[in-house]
């Protein structure tokens, strides 16, 4: 599963869902292809059922405007990078830590957070963070292969 989170209507916020606009049509079709609001207990649900997630969001501020941070989990060292993860009133880990208690965090996980500018309501999206979703979008479809590849290599 790919899977866009954040809020359009919020300029940066928007690139989760951005970038899975650019998604369509271009995973192969047993890629499931969704984008949420960021609500902790709709993201868990939502990968339950997967073994591979890959999730696209906006990261708070931090100093560079589009720069995208690559995490792969799901370990500590992951926690500790949690500021990256998120512009919601909650923290991506926080979902990753409930779906892991619950035991429904899918094996293989990879967060591609692009840091953002401006998350006010209804501003247009930062043209760095626009930028950057266009790379991260090919970073994924990349990404989707390599885990297709592992995948088949497990299954042989």
């Amino acid at each position: 599963m790919v899977l866009g989170i954040g809020n359009p209507g919020r300029a940066d916020d928007g690139v989760g869902a951005l970038i899975a606009g650019r998604l369509a049509d271009r995973l192969p079709a047993d890629v499931t292809l969704v984008v949420r609001s960021g609500d902790i207990v709709t993201l868990v649900e939502t990968w339950a059922e997967y073994g591979a997630l890959i999730c696209v969001d906006a990261a708070n501020p931090m100093g560079q405007p589009g720069r995208v941070h690559r995490l792969e989990g799901p370990d500590d060292a992951l926690a500790e990078s949690s500021s990256l993860t998120s512009s919601h009133g909650f923290c991506l880990a926080d979902a990753i830590a409930l779906a892991r208690e619950l035991r429904t965090l899918p094996e293989t996980l990879v967060i591609y957070a692009v840091e953002g500018a401006c998350f006010d309501i209804g501003a247009p999206m930062t043209p760095q963070v626009a930028k950057a979703a266009a790379d991260v979008a090919e970073q994924i479809i990349e990404e989707v292969d390599r885990l297709s590849c592992v995948e088949a290599r497990a299954t042989m």
